[in-house]
Protein backbone atom coordinates (compact mmCIF):
# COMPACT_ATOMS: atom_id res chain seq x y z
CA UNK A 1 0.00 0.00 0.00
CA UNK A 2 1.46 3.44 -1.08
CA UNK A 3 2.09 6.03 1.64
CA UNK A 4 1.04 9.52 1.12
CA UNK A 5 3.23 12.81 1.91
CA UNK A 6 5.05 12.82 5.77
CA UNK A 7 3.97 8.88 6.23
CA UNK A 8 6.82 7.77 4.47
CA UNK A 9 8.68 9.24 7.55
CA UNK A 10 6.35 6.99 9.49
CA UNK A 11 4.91 10.46 10.90
CA UNK A 12 1.29 10.91 11.63
CA UNK A 13 -0.50 14.05 12.75
CA UNK A 14 -0.95 13.04 15.73
CA UNK A 15 2.79 12.15 16.51
CA UNK A 16 3.78 15.27 15.50
CA UNK A 17 1.67 17.47 18.02
CA UNK A 18 2.60 15.39 20.33
CA UNK A 19 6.10 15.73 19.58
CA UNK A 20 5.72 19.54 19.22
CA UNK A 21 4.24 19.47 22.65
CA UNK A 22 7.29 17.98 24.35
CA UNK A 23 9.35 20.51 22.40
CA UNK A 24 7.26 23.14 23.85
CA UNK A 25 7.30 21.65 27.60
CA UNK A 26 11.19 21.90 27.71
CA UNK A 27 12.23 24.86 25.64
CA UNK A 28 8.73 26.98 24.95
CA UNK A 29 7.52 28.72 22.29
CA UNK A 30 10.82 30.64 21.08
CA UNK A 31 12.34 26.98 21.13
CA UNK A 32 9.47 25.41 19.33
CA UNK A 33 10.82 25.32 15.66
CA UNK A 34 10.40 22.73 12.94
CA UNK A 35 13.57 22.21 13.11
CA UNK A 36 14.15 21.40 16.76
CA UNK A 37 10.49 19.22 16.17
CA UNK A 38 12.61 17.53 12.90
CA UNK A 39 15.25 17.01 15.48
CA UNK A 40 13.22 15.21 18.04
CA UNK A 41 11.16 13.50 15.90
CA UNK A 42 14.45 12.11 13.88
CA UNK A 43 13.06 13.21 10.98
CA UNK A 44 13.86 15.81 7.73
CA UNK A 45 12.44 19.11 8.26
CA UNK A 46 11.03 19.08 5.17
CA UNK A 47 8.46 15.95 6.74
CA UNK A 48 6.46 17.74 9.18
CA UNK A 49 5.08 20.65 6.29
CA UNK A 50 2.84 17.92 4.86
CA UNK A 51 1.05 17.57 8.28
CA UNK A 52 1.40 21.52 9.34
CA UNK A 53 2.03 24.53 6.97
CA UNK A 54 4.06 26.13 9.10
CA UNK A 55 4.77 26.83 13.64
CA UNK A 56 1.61 29.30 13.52
CA UNK A 57 -0.60 26.57 12.33
CA UNK A 58 1.40 23.92 14.43
CA UNK A 59 0.48 25.79 17.73
CA UNK A 60 -2.91 26.39 16.67
CA UNK A 61 -3.23 22.59 15.92
CA UNK A 62 -1.95 22.10 19.35
CA UNK A 63 -4.24 23.82 21.28
CA UNK A 64 -7.54 23.25 19.22
CA UNK A 65 -6.04 18.94 19.49
CA UNK A 66 -5.86 19.90 23.77
CA UNK A 67 -9.39 20.99 23.46
CA UNK A 68 -10.74 17.75 22.22
CA UNK A 69 -10.62 17.08 25.98
CA UNK A 70 -13.13 19.06 27.04
CA UNK A 71 -16.27 16.99 28.10
CA UNK A 72 -19.44 18.60 25.85
CA UNK A 73 -22.57 18.24 27.76
CA UNK A 74 -25.46 16.99 25.90
CA UNK A 75 -27.32 19.48 23.42
CA UNK A 76 -31.01 18.65 24.89
CA UNK A 77 -29.55 19.14 28.64
CA UNK A 78 -32.59 19.77 30.71
CA UNK A 79 -30.94 22.79 32.05
CA UNK A 80 -29.27 24.50 29.32
CA UNK A 81 -27.53 27.46 31.59
CA UNK A 82 -26.38 24.00 33.60
CA UNK A 83 -24.94 22.24 30.58
CA UNK A 84 -23.08 25.95 29.74
CA UNK A 85 -21.75 26.17 33.24
CA UNK A 86 -20.43 22.28 32.83
CA UNK A 87 -19.02 23.21 29.50
CA UNK A 88 -17.09 26.24 31.23
CA UNK A 89 -15.93 24.64 33.97
CA UNK A 90 -14.88 21.26 31.30
CA UNK A 91 -12.56 24.14 29.57
CA UNK A 92 -11.63 25.33 32.22
CA UNK A 93 -9.95 22.12 33.87
CA UNK A 94 -8.62 21.21 30.50
CA UNK A 95 -6.76 24.63 30.32
CA UNK A 96 -5.48 24.07 34.21
CA UNK A 97 -4.29 20.79 33.30
CA UNK A 98 -1.49 21.96 30.27
CA UNK A 99 -0.13 25.41 32.06
CA UNK A 100 2.38 25.30 29.34
CA UNK A 101 -0.20 25.92 26.78
CA UNK A 102 -2.56 29.05 28.89
CA UNK A 103 -0.38 31.91 27.79
CA UNK A 104 -0.73 30.56 24.45
CA UNK A 105 -4.11 30.42 24.00
CA UNK A 106 -3.64 34.14 25.72
CA UNK A 107 -1.89 34.99 22.80
CA UNK A 108 -3.86 33.92 19.83
CA UNK A 109 -6.84 34.67 21.90
CA UNK A 110 -8.42 31.45 22.58
CA UNK A 111 -8.33 28.85 19.56
CA UNK A 112 -10.11 28.43 15.98
CA UNK A 113 -9.85 24.73 14.59
CA UNK A 114 -12.41 22.11 14.69
CA UNK A 115 -12.60 21.45 18.17
CA UNK A 116 -12.84 25.14 19.32
CA UNK A 117 -16.02 25.62 16.55
CA UNK A 118 -17.87 22.40 18.00
CA UNK A 119 -17.34 23.74 21.41
CA UNK A 120 -18.64 26.86 20.03
CA UNK A 121 -21.57 25.97 18.27
CA UNK A 122 -22.44 23.94 20.69
CA UNK A 123 -22.51 26.92 23.65
CA UNK A 124 -24.54 29.01 21.42
CA UNK A 125 -27.14 26.34 20.97
CA UNK A 126 -27.09 25.95 24.42
CA UNK A 127 -27.36 30.14 25.42
CA UNK A 128 -30.45 29.80 22.86
CA UNK A 129 -32.33 27.38 24.28
CA UNK A 130 -31.66 29.00 27.86
CA UNK A 131 -33.77 32.79 25.78
CA UNK A 132 -30.52 34.32 25.36
CA UNK A 133 -31.28 36.65 22.39
CA UNK A 134 -29.43 35.26 19.12
CA UNK A 135 -27.55 39.26 18.83
CA UNK A 136 -26.02 38.52 22.63
CA UNK A 137 -25.12 35.09 22.39
CA UNK A 138 -21.47 35.88 20.53
CA UNK A 139 -20.68 38.44 23.48
CA UNK A 140 -21.63 36.04 26.05
CA UNK A 141 -19.61 33.29 24.91
CA UNK A 142 -16.37 35.34 23.91
CA UNK A 143 -17.16 36.85 27.69
CA UNK A 144 -16.95 33.04 29.01
CA UNK A 145 -14.04 32.19 27.50
CA UNK A 146 -12.17 34.58 28.28
CA UNK A 147 -13.60 33.86 32.16
CA UNK A 148 -12.41 30.80 31.27
CA UNK A 149 -8.75 31.07 30.01
CA UNK A 150 -8.01 34.44 32.53
CA UNK A 151 -9.21 31.78 35.57
CA UNK A 152 -6.80 29.39 34.48
CA UNK A 153 -4.05 31.52 33.86
CA UNK A 154 -4.27 32.66 37.60
CA UNK A 155 -4.66 29.16 38.45
CA UNK A 156 -1.75 28.10 36.77
CA UNK A 157 0.84 30.60 38.30
CA UNK A 158 0.66 29.30 41.36
CA UNK A 159 -1.43 29.76 44.30
CA UNK A 160 -4.00 27.69 45.98
CA UNK A 161 -5.85 26.06 43.59
CA UNK A 162 -9.11 24.83 45.54
CA UNK A 163 -9.15 28.28 45.82
CA UNK A 164 -8.13 29.67 42.11
CA UNK A 165 -11.68 27.07 41.49
CA UNK A 166 -13.60 28.56 43.59
CA UNK A 167 -12.98 31.74 41.93
CA UNK A 168 -13.44 30.62 38.87
CA UNK A 169 -16.86 29.13 40.25
CA UNK A 170 -18.10 32.04 41.50
CA UNK A 171 -17.00 34.05 38.51
CA UNK A 172 -18.59 31.62 36.38
CA UNK A 173 -21.69 31.70 38.11
CA UNK A 174 -22.08 35.65 38.29
CA UNK A 175 -21.56 35.62 34.27
CA UNK A 176 -24.06 33.24 33.53
CA UNK A 177 -26.88 35.17 36.26
CA UNK A 178 -26.32 37.98 33.81
CA UNK A 179 -26.80 36.57 30.63
CA UNK A 180 -29.81 34.70 32.26
CA UNK A 181 -30.72 38.13 33.18
CA UNK A 182 -30.23 39.59 29.42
Amino acid sequence: MARGPGERAGLSRAAVLEGAREVLAEVGLRGLTMRALARRLGVAPNALYSHVPGKDELVDALLDDHLGHVTEPPADSPDPLAAVAALMTSTYDVLVAAPDLVPLYFARRGARGANAQRLGVTMDGLMVRAGVPARTVPPARVNLIVHAIGSASFATVGGDAAESRAAFTAGLGWLLAGIACR
